[in-house]
């Protein structure tokens, strides 16, 4: 749906997912994951045969996935996408030296790794895309997003926040009705929810400082996170770009038992940019005005050329010259 939204001129594929199922606990999250490890390898056979059965028709010269690790057959130069190198487990460094050596056998089956991040001071995203060693194929790209600031100037409310509820259910629900709760009765901000559930119902009878949307387009949502003098969401990692798209503070929520957005949120707590807080011990009357503290995201992709329009230039160049020669 958003790619169709987004690109109404462009002919799209269906790729199927991976369909994982998730736990509505925190402390089996990890365990839930782990234990469809064999669904999760036979869609990537089947992703693979998939490309394959296309290539026999499209006939492309490149393709370029993100995080889809069976968009790799033989003859067809292939990139994948990327932020997290290092995978956390959750259970150590033990088991995150060997899912980080399991990582790079992957990823080593593509022509070339883009990282998803600031090459410099640790990025965005710290030791999940800055690892004492790089795969060999590795190049960063910078941070990338589907947003961008409305050209138009647009003052950010005092006293406006913005909360956007992502990620998989039950999770996202559970978050929705805790945020619910507790603005009603916060009510010296407005808070603006898009609950990121496009197939979803308003609920009834909200007070009159709380305004709530099942969904939004990319232009809708780049006005509200312009609007937005705090965000609260997830520390999900396209969240978290498009927060240094737009130089916004934070109250950060990792899904809980996601290790990946634990970290992120810690580790952005840490830097002194975004309060992070768990799910269970939210108090939005006392969280608000601590977030608000934080210095915020300082907008790391202003003024900067995009590296990965350049790699991609190069690719296709490459590529051209390559085919001159045969």
């Amino acid at each position: 749906m958003l790619l169709e939204k987004n690109f109404p001129d462009l002919p799209q594929l269906m790729l199927p997912g991976y369909n994982i199922t998730y736990s509505s606990s925190g402390g089996t999250f990890v365990l839930k994951i782990l234990s469809q490890i064999p669904k999760i390898l036979g869609a990537i056979g089947r992703e693979r045969q998939w490309l394959r059965d296309i290539q026999a028709t499209h006939r492309f010269d490149l393709v370029i996935s993100d995080n889809r690790y069976g968009l790799k057959i033989d003859g067809l130069k292939s990139v994948i996408l990327t932020h997290q190198l290092q995978i956390m487990t959750g259970f150590g460094t033990a088991a995150d030296s060997v899912m980080r050596r399991l990582h790079y056998h992957m990823l080593g089956k593509f022509d070339e790794c883009w990282v998803v991040d600031e090459q410099e001071n640790g990025g965005l995203a710290g030791a999940l895309s800055h690892p004492r060693q790089l795969p060999a194929n590795a190049h960063y790209v910078g941070l990338l997003s589907q947003l961008s600031p409305p050209a138009a100037f647009v003052q950010s409310h005092t006293n406006n926040i913005l909360v956007l509820l992502s990620g998989p259910e039950p999770m996202r629900s559970i978050l929705e009705k805790v945020m619910l709760q507790q603005a009603a009765s916060v009510t010296s901000y407005h808070f603006h929810i898009i609950a990121g559930n496009p197939s979803g119902r308003a609920p009834g009878h909200l007070p009159a400082h709380i305004t709530y949307m099942t969904y939004t387009s990319a232009r809708e949502l780049a006005h509200a996170l312009a609007r937005a003098q705090l965000v609260v969401c997830r520390s999900g990692y396209s969240t978290l770009m498009d927060l240094a798209v737009f130089g916004k503070k934070a109250l950060l929520i990792p899904t809980p038992g996601q290790s990946e957005q634990e970290y992120l949120a810690t580790h952005l707590q840490t830097e002194g940019i975004a309060l992070c807080r768990d799910q269970g011990n939210i108090n939005l009357s006392k969280d608000i005005p601590k977030a608000l503290g934080y210095r915020g995201f300082t907008g790391q992709m202003e003024g900067r050329s995009s590296l990965m329009e350049t790699l991609i230039d190069n690719l296709l160049q490459k590529l051209e010259s390559e085919s001159g020669r045969r």
